[in-house]
């Protein structure tokens, strides 16, 4: 069967588990979650996000890049060594699987950026971090960064998801929170930099639906200084979280009330104060607004955030269990590894789900 020739209306699947004291939770459980879901998933991309499985370099940057060639890992190398002071590089662990095949070099990097460059591009270091890898993304011939953030990394690969988490031995990290996504493309390729999650500095996005404002979306925010070279809608929601959350400081609450604002209508019956607010927002960030069917699970350093477009047109279940919270797209994939759940229930169209760390007030 040709890719695209068959749409599936609830294809892909995410699920996610944060432990909320902190508590680092083996990578197996996440695989075995998402597992459940084979269905919703058709080979072509898997991945998974894992949150405080580099506690030895947790001030570094996690570079997790992808080579098609030894010139753009040699180039790419050259880069790294004129920006940043590189403390560890190795090839990311992985094993042969049948599976999985035409697999790119895989190499990690921690690195910290060298404080002459930060002192001459007047850049903070996220900032300075973040335009080092659209750099890379966008101008080294088959290089691609796709994860950058501290203490925690990105694994995706063409694939159904519980062979890519067997390929990375993603039962052998330990982390607080792990998201993962088996992917079933409709208007996409099918590729290793293509896969869920997207990740820009400490954000994550995995995603189940189609982003029908993807145009507007992409043009909007690449007026903002980003890059969509990933060829996959999903790329942009990313960048839009990174652009509302660290460069103009809003709450979490107020980008879910962007990019999944409520209707006019349903502004026009809000009291007053509440009602000035989404005004402001919806007019002020209109080109972040996502329209089309989804639910995506947003991870970031404090936590990770849930969302179902406004109208619930893709699923979502929470569980909880102590500290534990279970976020996926069918109840079987929280119940497989949490059968006595405390609470399990549905959040609505447009509602967010926020788990902070305790403590956490990011």
């Amino acid at each position: 069967m040709q890719e695209g020739q068959v749409r599936i209306p609830s294809g892909c699947a995410i699920s996610g588990i944060i432990n909320k004291s902190g508590k680092r939770i083996g990578g197996e459980a996440i695989i075995k979650s998402i597992a459940v879901m084979h269905d919703r998933s058709n080979g072509l991309g898997g991945g998974f996000a894992a949150y405080g499985i580099y506690p030895d370099y947790k001030n570094y940057y996690a570079l997790h890049i992808f080579y098609e060639s030894n010139a753009a890992k040699k180039e790419c190398e050259e880069f790294l060594e004129r920006h940043f002071d590189i403390i560890n590089l190795s090839k990311i662990p992985t094993r042969k699987i049948k599976e999985i095949t035409d697999e790119p070099l895989i190499w990690r990097y921690f690195v910290t950026p060298l404080p002459t460059k930060l002192a001459s591009c007047q850049l903070d270091e996220r900032e300075y971090t973040a335009k080092c890898v659209f750099r890379v993304n966008t101008r080294i011939d088959k290089a691609y960064v796709f994860s950058s953030g501290k203490n925690m990394g990105v694994f995706k690969a063409v694939g159904f998801p519980e062979d890519v988490g067997r390929f990375y031995k993603l039962e052998e990290y330990e982390g607080w929170c792990f998201t993962a996504h088996g992917r079933y493309p409709t208007n996409t390729p099918g590729w290793w930099g293509g896969a869920h999650p997207f990740a820009l500095l400490d954000y994550s996005v995995v995603h189940n639906g189609e982003i029908s404002s993807y145009d507007a979306n992409r043009r909007g925010i690449e007026m903002h200084g980003y890059k969509c070279t990933l060829l996959t809608d999903t790329e942009v929601i990313t960048y839009i979280i990174d652009y509302l959350h660290r460069k103009k400081g809003l709450t979490l609450d107020e980008i879910a009330a962007v990019i999944a604002a409520p209707f006019w209508q349903t502004i026009e019956r809000m009291p007053r104060d509440k009602k000035e607010v989404h005004e402001y927002l919806r007019i002020m960030f209109s080109s972040q607004l996502i329209t089309g069917p989804f639910s995506i699970l947003v991870g970031f350093e404090g936590g990770v955030m849930a969302l179902n477009d406004r109208l619930k047109l893709r699923s979502m279940v929470i569980g909880e269990k102590d500290d534990t919270v279970y976020i996926a797209s069918e109840e079987a994939a929280i119940r497989i590894i949490e059968p006595n759940l405390d609470t399990v229930w549905a959040p609505k169209g447009g509602q967010p789900v926020i788990v902070h760390l305790n403590g956490d007030n990011v």
